[in-house]
């Protein structure tokens, strides 16, 4: 086997190991939850809970549905099931068009005590990459940490920070982002709003469940890694505008994709090469007019791979169309990045996504691998300076980790070695602990 298929196997057996541990641990419990109903979502088995209504509330974050949701991973105590126990979402948010949108998602009240001062927090979880076919759904990862679902392969891989987070004592709210899960709509996979604004009104949704420990007066943060961090840093710096109602104790944005023209280049004929057409489906799905103008330079076997990963998840990308090279999928052999950055509707469209031109009101600590080529450091780091230069209250990390030959290692080897660095500091910050800005120190720093 070629060593870059090694890599990626190596990449795709270790996300199915944990899945695998997760599964073994299901409870009884979990068991006698009688199965939800299913519809076909283009061409896979989705529960019936995620087809929104015609009719849509009016108010940002306002519950349309719930149900229980069983995990995975949980075990009986005396003091409830561990973690905790999890309501499935369904609220209403409003996408960069400014049109409402159904947006699933779940809510995890911990049965861990929070020793922290004040009420019981509430983080909320933005996952990183999941895919974009809706059988991807983070929520549907809780239940399902490993899902052979139909021809797809779909790992919850962002339970393992959801856990964390709950094992502080801190309530979790997650979601699915607009179209991921909901069946109504494509998933706009990084655009910055309709991220912003699921994660923003996942938060309200949350605060108006019955039942739960969750006050006006619990501190709020927001926790998120790679499309995740992008979400998480477009939401801090949306909230004051969006959002006033919500008050931030801290935000986490690891890895965040803050320049798309950037990383569509970087993850061009990598291992997650199959991200660029989730990019460019989400960006003709809240932009139709480009649509002629992408269709002009797509041939064939571009417009099918186009097709075939708007229902893929991670694992099935990675499999499919790992290390594919946009330049096979265009009439004229130039690359998708070549293609944007010559088309000005395009660039126009990729510089509205742009995340830090606005000052975030509370604190944020970013991190990104040095060696991270795939979600490029060099952008990410961009953003701290951008926002320091604003005066924002920013913590810049630098994961300090070896250059691999495989860009998806790059990437995610920091999600794992500064996870819990980034949940004690968000932790600290939902105590009430102020946060020490480095902005200071950036200029020298890698």
């Amino acid at each position: 086997m070629p060593a870059r298929r090694r890599l990626l196997a190596a990449a795709v057996t270790a996300a199915t190991c944990l899945g695998a541990q997760a599964l073994s641990y299901t409870t009884a419990a979990a068991a006698d939850v009688s199965p939800t109903e299913t519809v076909v979502s283009r061409g896979v088995q989705i529960p019936t809970f995620y087809t929104p209504p015609t009719t849509l509330p009016a108010s940002n974050g306002a519950v349309i549905r719930t149900e229980p949701l069983p995990l995975a991973i949980s075990l009986p105590t005396l003091d409830g099931p561990l973690p905790g126990r999890a309501t499935r979402l369904m609220y209403k948010s409003t996408d960069s068009n400014g049109a409402p949108v159904a947006v699933t998602g779940a809510y995890i009240e911990p049965t861990a005590a929070w020793k922290g001062g004040g009420p019981r927090p509430l983080v909320a979880v933005a996952p990183g990459t999941m895919g974009q076919g809706d059988q991807c759904a983070a929520s549907l990862g809780l239940e399902h940490p490993l899902s052979f679902n139909g021809r797809t392969v779909s790992v919850g891989y962002e339970d393992v920070a959801i856990y964390r987070l709950l094992a502080t004592g801190a309530a979790v709210v997650v979601t699915d982002y607009a179209g991921l899960g909901a069946t109504d709509r494509l998933h706009t996979y990084v655009n910055r709003l309709d991220e912003a604004h699921a994660v923003l009104d996942a938060v309200r949704a949350a605060r108006s469940l019955p039942h739960t420990s969750v006050t006006s007066e619990s501190r709020v943060g927001l926790f998120g890694y790679s499309q995740g961090g992008g979400a998480t840093a477009a939401a801090a710096e949306l909230q004051p505008s969006y959002a006033p109602d919500i008050t931030l104790a801290g935000t986490y944005s690891g890895a965040p994709p803050a320049d798309l023209t950037a990383v569509t280049k970087a993850i061009d004929g990598s291992e997650l090469a199959g991200a660029l057409a989730w990019s460019l489906n989400g960006f003709l799905q809240s932009d139709p007019t480009l649509k002629p103008l992408a269709e002009a330079h797509l041939n064939a076997s571009g417009k099918a791979a186009m097709t075939d990963l708007s229902t893929m998840c991670v694992g099935d990308a990675l499999f499919g169309y790992g290390y594919a090279k946009s330049t096979k999928w265009t009439t004229d052999g130039k690359s998708i990045a070549d293609i944007i950055a010559s088309t000005p509707a395009f660039q126009t469209f990729l510089n509205s996504q742009r995340i830090g031109t606005l000052e975030p009101s509370s604190p944020i600590r970013i991190a990104t691998g040095i060696s991270d080529n795939l979600v490029p450091h060099a952008q990410a780091r961009r953003l701290a300076a951008d926002w320091c230069a604003k005066g924002a209250n920013v913590t810049y990390r630098p994961v300090i980790l070896p250059n691999v030959i495989s860009p998806l290692l790059n990437h995610f080897a920091p999600l794992l070695t500064d996870q819990g660095s980034a949940v004690s500091w968000l932790t600290d910050r939902l105590s009430g602990k102020p946060a020490a800005s480095n902005c200071g120190a950036l200029p020298i720093l890698p």
